[in-house]
């Protein structure tokens, strides 16, 4: 994914394309620090895809979160910029799954726990973590995990 990235980015100059250039400049320094971060933690590599794709779903949703916030302050200019950046972000990330098959995942990660309350919710949110990132949101995928785990 990194080299895709930086193949894009050099892509990007010689396109003379700034917006898109910026993003992805965005993009590279996001990966950096938590690089940074995972070195001084003792992980000699780096980070992974997986974190890759967690760093690449937050940077969009906060741009989702601030598009949102320039369109209620009238900044329709801004909230495009927002925009556009989710739409270079997004190429990135893999698609998302639909509310059904969240549900399904749900439901499957739920009996391979073997949880029955919600004492057990971690576990079940590591199994989705572990094979849905980038995929899904958990934020709001956690209460349904919740719901169904108090319901049960």
């Amino acid at each position: 994914m990194r080299d895709k990235i930086n193949k894009l980015l050099k892509q990007a100059m010689r396109d003379k394309a700034a917006d898109r250039l910026s993003t992805l400049r965005l993009i590279n320094a996001a990966i950096k620090d938590r690089d940074i971060a995972a070195r001084s933690e003792g992980q000699d590599e780096g980070v992974g895809e997986g974190e890759v794709l967690a760093i690449l779903g937050k940077m969009a949703k906060q741009r989702l979160e601030s598009a949102r916030a320039y369109e209620e302050g009238g900044r329709i200019d801004l909230a495009e910029r927002e925009r556009a950046e989710i739409m270079v972000i997004e190429e990135f990330l893999p698609r998302q799954l639909s509310e059904k098959e969240s549900t399904e995942a749900v439901n499957i990660a739920i009996a391979e726990a073997g949880a029955e309350s919600i004492r057990d919710m971690g576990k079940v949110m590591g199994i989705l973590k572990s094979r849905y990132t980038g995929q899904m949101d958990f934020g709001a995928v956690g209460p349904i995990v919740k719901d169904r785990l108090c319901a049960g």
